[in-house]
């Protein structure tokens, strides 16, 4: 498990952001309906972030992320993986994620990814997408940048990295990606290994992708948590580096 349900964005909210946010249903090319969560500022975006939950799906955390990015200007959707297993409802902590998680096939949660990325563009006229995720997410969201959906950019907290169903994953993918990558991964992770984080960074390399991979040093598994308060700093230093990226790199044409 990554996030848990009390689990919230080590970001400060913004008192008095102009900012609305509603519940929304979206279908992927597949004719999947699946639950969403859009966050917007009541000014023009400067550009938009498809946000790619863990392996739990949609839930606060997510919802909360998406806030925050709509109090600093950007506009967000957070999406849900399991519309096809188990609908558009909003689910509580007791949802069984874990005996979910099966269910979970990376090429579908691309085809959902690319339905909140059109929605991105053609619904809130936002031309500059990054897609953004932590742990299964992290990995969606760089392999969203080997599609055809031109984004600006793709940032992964603790992502994984290997193979998933039999799949390739983003050390084996590398080479398909077509945008700038941000991989911001904890040193004292129990999950993905040193040697897989320099494999992705030499495969990035190899490749000629604009990369950066930031090791947040003594920090485990899901760090980017205010429960976590011991590693406060780890999580100012991944925001930063997150909002940075994002300016940076906002202007490509999408």
């Amino acid at each position: 498990m990554c996030m848990e349900p009390d689990s919230r964005p080590p970001i400060a909210a913004i008192a008095g952001a102009a900012v609305s946010h509603e519940d929304i249903v979206l279908e992927s090319s597949d004719a999947n309906r699946f639950a969403a969560f859009v966050a917007r500022p009541d000014d023009p975006a400067r550009a938009g972030i498809v946000i790619l939950p863990d392996i739990r799906g949609l839930h606060r955390f997510y919802e909360e992320l998406a806030l925050r990015f709509a109090e600093r200007g950007y506009a967000a959707i957070a999406i849900d993986y399991y519309g096809r297993v188990a609908g558009v409802s909003k689910r509580g902590a007791d949802f069984p994620a874990m005996e979910m998680r099966q269910h979970l096939d990376t090429d579908a949660v691309q085809l959902d990814a690319a339905a909140a990325i059109d929605r991105m563009r053609d619904a809130l006229g936002v031309a500059s997408v990054f897609t953004l995720g932590c742990c299964f997410g992290g990995s969606a969201a760089w392999l969203a940048t080997t599609g055809e959906r031109k984004l600006a950019g793709a940032i992964g907290y603790h992502g994984g990295l290997g193979e998933r169903g039999g799949k390739p994953g983003p050390i084996k993918q590398a080479g398909a990606m077509k945008a700038p990558i941000l991989a911001i991964q904890g040193g004292a992770d129990q999950h993905i290994s040193a040697e897989d984080n320099a494999a992705f960074d030499a495969a990035l390399s190899a490749a000629g992708v604009e990369h950066e991979v930031v090791i947040e040093p003594g920090a485990p598994h899901s760090f980017f948590d205010v429960r976590f308060e011991e590693f406060a700093e780890q999580s100012e230093d991944a925001w930063r580096r997150t909002l940075e990226f994002i300016e940076r790199h906002s202007s490509v044409a999408a």
